[in-house]
């Protein structure tokens, strides 16, 4: 950190500065100039808050040198992290995609979903078992059931399950269900105790950027997880709310080769909720991949016109296959391959039920 000092600042003043970098244990180095002093701080400057000094008499501003995040970022680990989520790498040469409904319905639509999912060449599934809505009216999700019934679709084909967890009392019910990756949604990205619990368990977490966040306060979230134990952590952008209101939230494409810049961690796009609208999602799709994305989660529905939510912005399982072909000739294009369909696997997702297969 780099404390700079008034023009004119007192000696008293710049020498009360360095007593209370040296209180924190951190060395001092000044720098004397034609105008101003500036004094450095020397050694982990995380501890120290820029505030503390600029409210000190004769103090302009203070300046952090480093990252506030240290563990999520390339400082930390200059390699690129790549996550395993129940055998589908995020984060390497593959693009992944995790596709299904917002929300968990019927075992029926589950099957269909789960069969659209798998035709069109999709790693994993998702699907809403607790769902966070604006209205407290809305269906809010079949809860424990739910996470049943989407482990019982997914299971047919052996997808893993990436599923959106609210309250950090069911994180229990989530591993014994055997979540194979828990989501964490845009409403609770800064929600601190969620965030410290999920970094407690050695489950990959998909944490998705808060409608208003910036980049810095969405890595910090990630570093809540990471400060836990837990580095399997997939950052995921689904679009920023803007003055624009001619679409859902504006796909904060930049955000993309940023991120990837200053962390190790991969990043993923979520294209429907950015535009919410159906018939914009392969071009955000396609944009996000030729970004650098490293997989997309995406909306599909075996009827999206009958989905008891986010009707507007899932895929009919006909478009998904499209756009998987799409997909690949992007990624083929900018050096990287779709994710190849998964051998069927078998786990046992219920207590004493065998997966069925493909």
């Amino acid at each position: 950190m780099i404390v700079v000092m008034e023009p004119g600042a007192s000696r008293e003043s710049v020498e009360a500065v360095e007593m209370r970098i040296r209180a924190a244990g951190l060395d001092v180095h000044r720098s004397r100039g034609v105008e101003r002093t500036l004094v450095g701080a020397i050694g982990d400057e995380r501890i120290l808050e820029p505030g503390c000094f600029e409210s000190m008499p004769g103090v302009e501003r203070a300046v952090r040198v480093v990252r506030p995040y240290r563990l999520v970022s390339r400082e930390w680990h200059p390699g690129t992290t790549v996550v395993d989520v129940g055998g589908a790498a995020i984060g390497g040469r593959e693009v992944q995609v995790i596709a299904g409904p917002c929300s968990v319905e019927t075992d029926g639509q589950m099957a269909e979903a789960a069969d659209a999912v798998a035709r069109g060449g999709a790693r994993l599934m998702r699907g809403g078992a607790f769902k966070p809505r604006t209205s407290p009216y809305a269906f809010q999700g079949h809860g424990i059931e739910g996470l049943r019934m989407l482990g019982r679709a997914a299971a047919r084909h052996g997808l893993p399950v990436v599923t959106e967890l609210m309250d950090v009392r069911m994180l229990d019910t989530f591993l014994a269900e055997g979540v194979d990756a828990i989501q964490i949604g845009t409403r609770n990205m800064q929600n601190f105790d969620l965030l410290k619990a999920v970094g407690r368990v050695d489950v990959p977490v998909v944490l998705k950027r808060g409608m208003s966040a910036t980049i810095a306060e969405w890595l910090m979230a990630a570093e809540y997880v990471a400060a836990g134990g837990n580095h399997r952590i997939v950052l995921c952008e689904r679009g920023i709310r803007t003055h624009e209101t001619a679409y859902r939230n504006v796909l904060d494409v930049t955000a993309i080769p940023y991120v990837k810049r200053e962390s190790h961690l991969p990043v993923i796009v979520d294209p429907s909720h950015a535009g919410g609208k159906a018939w914009m999602v392969e071009a955000l799709a396609c944009a996000a991949v030729a970004a650098g994305a490293d997989g997309l989660l995406i909306e599909v529905h075996p009827c999206p016109r009958e989905a008891w939510c986010d009707a507007d912005q899932a895929l009919a399982p006909d478009a998904f296959g499209s756009l998987m072909a799409r997909l690949a000739a992007v990624a083929a294009a900018v050096g990287r391959v779709l994710a190849p369909a998964p051998e069927a696997r078998t786990p046992a997702r219920i207590a004493g039920e065998t997966a069925l297969p493909a």
